[in-house]
């Protein structure tokens, strides 16, 4: 197979990415390119203590082995003994402002081949988004632009991707959604009506989404930057956070395929907030902003 333009697009998308948030923030991104010794590599840009991005990072990785890792085989017992490549675009968004949501979105191409079999290919991705304070309006633009970037490869993709992401970003052991969700897909192989090929038309769809990111996250953080907040907005927003490094050391299978694939911890983990809280059976006041996130925001709903 040929990777070359895939990795083209996406060193080319986390390019364009940054670009757009160095925009916003006033200031570069930090620029770390690393080597894996088992094989591969990446380049994290990343900005800390910033004004409006108090941590953000956008991830390239590019790494492939021998074995397939037990997070992957666990999933795909079928490609036990394959040797594989992995590369794709992971990005996580921490504004400062509590008002601002965080948000995150990977896009990702695999292959496993063995000798005289044929490959397994898959595209795999998606966004969500994870407020503190929640705005009607920013959850049903978001949602929107998410629509709007599959709505061409079949009207029953959206519907099936936000419910496959309101599943996925799900934090079992509180019985809570971490965000308000987005759109999730994995192991996406599969043809279309179009007359393409289904690798023609799983990596359309996977650019569709990574193209998107900017339309759906940045006009939220242009809206919110500025408004007013307190140590109490701050403190919640905090206390939340919380709730994002449960889901992404507990549940999420990219950060359990990386760290057991051999890959750079520091990557990995930047996908971390750097300021967070936890309390004992801490409870919002009814009534209050924060509550609302709970009744209103939490519970999955079509916003759309």
């Amino acid at each position: 197979m040929d990777l070359a333009p895939i990795r083209n697009y996406f060193t080319g998308l986390q390019d364009r990415i940054v670009g757009e948030l160095e925009a916003i923030e006033g200031q570069p991104f930090l620029r770390d390119a690393w080597d894996r010794p088992q094989g591969g590599g990446g380049i994290s840009r990343l900005i800390e203590d910033g004004k409006v991005f108090e941590r953000g990072g956008v991830n390239f990785s590019h790494v492939m082995g021998e074995q397939m890792p037990a997070s992957a085989t666990a999933h795909r017992p079928e490609l036990a003994g394959r040797r594989w490549e992995a590369m794709g675009v992971s990005l996580v968004i921490h504004p400062r402002n509590p008002y601002c949501p965080t948000s995150h979105m990977n896009v990702r191409f695999f292959v496993a081949e063995k000798a005289g079999e044929e490959p397994v290919w898959w595209f795999g991705g998606g966004m969500d988004l994870t407020p503190y304070y929640g705005f009607e309006d920013d959850a049903r633009h978001f949602h929107q632009t998410c629509k709007d970037a599959l709505a061409p490869f079949g009207p029953e993709v959206h519907a099936r991707y936000k419910k496959w992401c309101d599943d996925y970003f799900f934090l079992r052991h509180r019985n809570e959604a971490r965000g308000i969700g987005g759109i999730f897909f994995d192991d996406l192989n599969e043809g279309g009506e179009g007359g393409e090929t289904p690798f023609q038309r799983c990596q359309a769809l996977m650019q569709s989404v990574g193209d998107s990111f900017t339309t759906a996250y940045l006009p939220l953080v242009e809206r919110r930057r500025e408004m007013p907040y307190g140590e109490r907005e701050r403190d919640f927003q905090a206390y939340r956070r919380g709730r994002y490094v449960e889901f992404n050391l507990v549940w999420d299978r990219g950060t359990l395929f990386g760290l057991q694939s051999g890959g750079r911890t520091e990557s990995i983990l930047m996908s971390l907030p750097p300021v967070v809280k936890w309390r004992y059976n801490w409870q919002p006041e009814a009534g209050s902003a924060e509550a609302r996130l709970y009744s209103d925001f939490l519970p999955p709903r079509d916003w759309v």
